[in-house]
């Protein structure tokens, strides 16, 4: 059903009326897959159909349906939330006055110190809420308002995600870590959990998600190493592998106590699965006993190891790719820029040059 640019009788009422009906179509479209509670789930998506009566109120259903386990909602809504902050401040009298002129201001402030990456996910939840407004108003006299939003090269981000370099751990610091996972006085009951969780995530590289979402089935043992199923960003699955001498001795003693709801490897003391977070915050505690400090001291930052140091010792850029699932090659790239080997082989076309002068 089309509705009216100006839904309601105010401004910031109908631009709450059209977050609520963008979030309830994007949470009826996200990959469900990981969702835990499909029952809170499902109590969102009925409170985004009736609508939320203040932003404070769609937050929660956002932050609900984040918390049931659906990934990527606040991609979405958290820009929109800041957008709808800052055009409530501005005071507009109506939907219509919105044009990419606005849009613009609001992104240079409301991005302004944050990565690249971030950037382009800020203008993209603009493009996308804006497009959708464009296929679903109709006023009275059965015509659309088009905004036609692009932000084409808004703020120097353009098509695809900014080049920043990842953090990622050298060779010597990547044996200090492994040492350190093995010696950190871990609370006896979640010492063979957490140490066989980190190492998973090092020696194959899988996304924290894709870890916390294993099940016990998806571990295979073959011939000395076990065969791991993952399933990663849209739902697609990949193998991954891992010697069993690595996690043999963790795997046995945690699942001689883990009581995981639905199979899952990793869960809390409720049986519950663990969050990204309290993994970083392990990641960081153990970082911390190597005395390893990084611009990113978080869990993923063992994913960016994993692949450094997979292109360095193989370089071999399509073995990236099919090891960490990226969906391009591209994305699988920004790993050569740590190949200091190639970079020498630059820096030395310019000593020639000018050794042939000294000559």
């Amino acid at each position: 059903m089309r509705y009216p640019l100006d839904a309601e009788d105010s401004f910031e009422k109908s631009l709450l009326f059209w977050i609520s009906r963008y979030m309830h179509s994007k949470l009826n479209s996200l990959s469900n897959r990981q969702v835990k509670d499909p029952h809170r789930l499902a109590l969102s998506i009925a409170s985004l159909r009736v609508g939320a009566k203040s932003i404070d109120e769609l937050s929660k259903i956002a932050k609900d349906a984040r918390n049931s386990g659906l990934a990527g909602i606040n991609t979405y809504y958290k820009p929109l939330e800041k957008l709808f902050r800052y055009l409530s401040d501005f005071g507009c009298a109506s939907m219509k006055e919105i044009d990419e002129e606005l849009i613009s201001d609001f992104l240079a402030s409301a991005t302004a110190g944050l990565s690249d990456a971030t950037k382009k996910n800020y203008r993209v939840a603009m493009i996308n809420f804006f497009r959708f407004l464009d296929k679903q108003n109709l006023d009275k006299d059965q015509k659309a308002h088009h905004y036609g939003i692009e932000l084409k090269n808004w703020g120097g981000v353009s098509g695809k995600s900014g080049t920043k370099l990842p953090a990622y751990m050298r060779e010597e610091e990547v044996e200090r870590f492994i040492e350190a996972i093995e010696t950190y006085p871990f609370q006896i009951s979640i010492a063979a959990r957490n140490r066989l969780l980190i190492k998973l995530i090092l020696f194959t590289g899988i996304r924290v998600s894709e870890a916390l979402n294993l099940k016990t089935k998806d571990l295979i043992p073959d011939n000395g190493v076990y065969l791991i199923k993952v399933v990663g960003k849209g739902n697609k699955a990949r193998v991954v592998m891992i010697k069993e001498s690595h996690i043999n001795e963790y795997l046995k003693e945690w699942s001689e106590c883990r009581n995981c709801v639905d199979d899952y490897l990793f869960c809390n003391k409720k049986g519950v699965p663990l969050t990204q977070a309290y993994v970083s915050r392990v990641v960081e505690k153990i970082l911390m006993k190597a005395g390893i400090r990084k611009e990113k001291n978080g869990a993923h930052m063992l994913r960016h190891t994993f692949a450094t140091m997979l292109y360095l010792k193989k370089r071999d850029l399509v073995l990236v790719q099919e090891a960490l699932g990226h969906a391009s090659l591209d994305t699988s790239r920004i790993y050569t820029h740590f190949d200091k080997e190639r970079l020498k082989e630059a820096a030395r076309v310019m000593d020639e040059i000018a050794r042939s002068q000294k000559s």
